[in-house]
């Protein structure tokens, strides 16, 4: 399991997503052929403004350990 996060400036949250799936899709790939384990990369973006994709919770879910999302106010 590879996490990667990133925190844009702007509300282009939902682009750096899909740019961090695809970035990561040939290694994991590769990962599945060398060493024939189930590989999986999780994306956490979180824009500087609190903006945060709406995949965000079902990534969270495969990271293992208590964390939650609070709304701030």
């Amino acid at each position: 399991m590879s996490i990667d996060a990133a925190i844009p400036r702007d509300r282009n949250v939902i682009k750096k997503e899909a740019e961090k799936i695809s970035k990561y899709k040939d290694l994991i790939t590769k990962i599945h052929r060398m060493w024939n384990v189930a590989a999986k990369v999780i994306s956490v973006i979180i824009g500087a403004s609190g903006t945060t994709s709406k995949s965000l919770r079902q990534y969270l879910n495969n990271i293992p350990g208590k964390h939650e999302i609070k709304k701030m106010v």
